[in-house]
């Protein structure tokens, strides 16, 4: 048993622990008792019908669950450290005469919040509401060449928190569930990481825009995370989704969002009431159907279904999404930036994009006696990266992502390797297209009840003949290349 001092004076269950009513509440210190249990809030037992029941052995029931009449309030948390050594094509670059090179050895933390409230009516009804809160980062550095970097100090006072996922939910056991706001669609619901193999890495986030990733962001070596799963191009808009209950071990899930993002994103006075940016239509709002930026797609539906079953000491698992969009109409069908990025050129021969039209689909197959889990999954269509639309006249999508883990009491081991064909630089449609491949490999130690040691190891290379991705531009063919390790200590409650 371990003591967690919180800041709040409610009671607090731990995401993934003991359930808690409010009427038991120790009031004078802000403090609870309870088995050490771990884990965001986003996607609980309560939340996210169908989650508890993956077949994979590795998702079991643990969140903690409101009792009827009561209500579960969370603040749980992450905090992770890394220690890396980064080598990419990026380390070395000369601006105005100046050669700059990179340290290789890098020492990050991060932390994360995850505050909610989950109820259990005495009716049936479940409800409640998460939100995640995450740090962010500025640059020590002023934007030109030769300005002091920031003290200490200086640097650690311009980190803030954003919010990342803001949701409610409502449903019950014998017709489903709805989630309305900024929170996970159709796909990130569907797979909780068990069929992009992520869930060796003690949620260091590996290809979906992980820790290490974040570290070697130099001149894009990064590979943006195409199938989309717990990935923020997927779940940081607002939208609403529908969850049906399970049926022979099928459910299905709906959803449905008008824009990119948040809807008070058209409105950036002092209040979230006072609009300023959107004042009338025009280029600085969020919602647009007809204007000049022909990237900008709207009205996302996706519709999807899911079967987990279990065969004798197999345990498997598949799912499929379909997910579309439209785009803004654009005078004269299209456009096309010239010259510095205040021209706009629009007529009929301008840049045209297609709508959002692409299937994502996961196979996992599991045998928990033996520890090991095999998974394999699949975006692909008329799409370009990471939920971006494609040039009309482009190549379509195909992304496959497969990896093995293997877990055996305190230990899990996995490895991966994710590739990624697509058209990549609009600017190159019928040229040439993009080519992306990734490979990592390492372990979890799981030292004690919410302590995580992670050692990893990644590889990335990126091509697409004419761009040059360190100039982030087309021109010479210059590909990026990048090896990193690195090792983690995660703390979660």
């Amino acid at each position: 048993m371990r003591k967690l001092l919180l800041a709040s004076a409610a009671i607090l269950g731990a995401t993934g622990g003991i359930a808690f009513a409010q009427t038991n509440a120790p009031t004078t210190q802000g403090q609870v008792i309870g088995n050490w249990m771990s884990g965001p809030a986003a996607n609980n037992n309560n939340n996210a019908v169908g989650r508890a029941n993956d077949p994979s052995g590795y998702a079991p029931k643990t969140d903690a669950t409101p009792t009827p009449g009561t209500v579960v309030i969370r603040l749980n948390g992450r905090v992770e450290t890394e220690i890396s050594a980064n080598f990419t094509s990026a380390d070395t670059w000369t601006v105005s005469g100046v050669n700059y090179k990179i340290n290789p050895v890098g020492i990050a933390s991060y932390m994360r919040l995850y505050p909610g409230v989950d109820g259990l009516a005495t009716n049936g009804l479940r409800y409640g509401a998460s939100v995640e809160l995450r740090e962010n980062f500025p640059n020590p550095n002023g934007a030109t060449a030769f300005s002091s970097a920031s003290s200490p100090s200086g640097y650690s006072s311009g980190e803030t928190v954003f919010v990342r996922r803001a949701f409610v939910y409502m449903g019950t056991d014998q017709v489903g569930i709805v989630r309305i706001g900024q929170s996970d669609g159709v796909i990130g619901l569907f797979d909780n990481g068990t069929y992009t193999s992520a869930t060796w890495e003690g949620g260091v986030g590996s290809f979906n825009g992980g820790m290490m990733q974040a570290e070697t962001v130099q001149a894009g070596v990064a590979i943006p995370f195409a199938w989309l799963s717990q990935a923020g191009s997927e779940y940081s808009n607002s939208k609403i989704v529908y969850l049906t209950p399970q049926f022979a071990g099928f459910d299905f899930g709906v959803q449905y969002a008008p824009s990119q993002g948040n809807s008070y994103s058209n409105s950036t006075g002092s209040t979230a009431l006072q609009a300023q940016t959107c004042l009338v239509a025009g280029p600085g709002c969020n919602n647009l159907s007809t204007g000049v930026d022909a990237t900008r797609w709207l009205n996302q539906v996706a519709v999807g279904a899911r079967y987990q079953g279990t065969f004798g000491p197999v345990n498997v698992g598949a799912y499929a999404v379909y997910e579309t969009a439209g785009k803004e109409s654009i005078p004269g069908g299209g456009a096309i930036q010239i010259g510095d990025s205040a021209s706009l050129a629009r007529n009929a021969g301008a840049m045209k994009y297609d709508n959002l039209s692409f299937v994502n689909a996961g196979l996992f197959v599991a045998v928990p006696s033996a520890g090991l889990t095999w998974a394999i999954d699949y975006n692909g269509g008329a799409v370009n990266g990471q939920l971006a639309m494609r040039p009309t006249g482009g190549a379509p999508e195909n992304a496959i992502l497969t990896g093995l883990i293997y877990r055996n009491g305190p230990w899990v081991l996995g490895a991966e390797i994710g590739i990624v064909e697509s058209q990549g630089s609009a600017n190159l449609t019928k040229v040439s297209q993009r080519k992306e491949t990734e490979v990592a490999f390492g372990g979890t130690y799981n030292a004690a009840p919410g302590l995580a040691l992670v050692l990893e190891y990644m590889h990335t290379e990126r091509h697409q003949g004419g761009f040059d991705f360190l100039a982030n531009g087309v021109g010479t063919t210059r590909d990026v290349k990048g090896n990193g390790v690195m090792f983690s200590t995660i703390v979660t409650w």
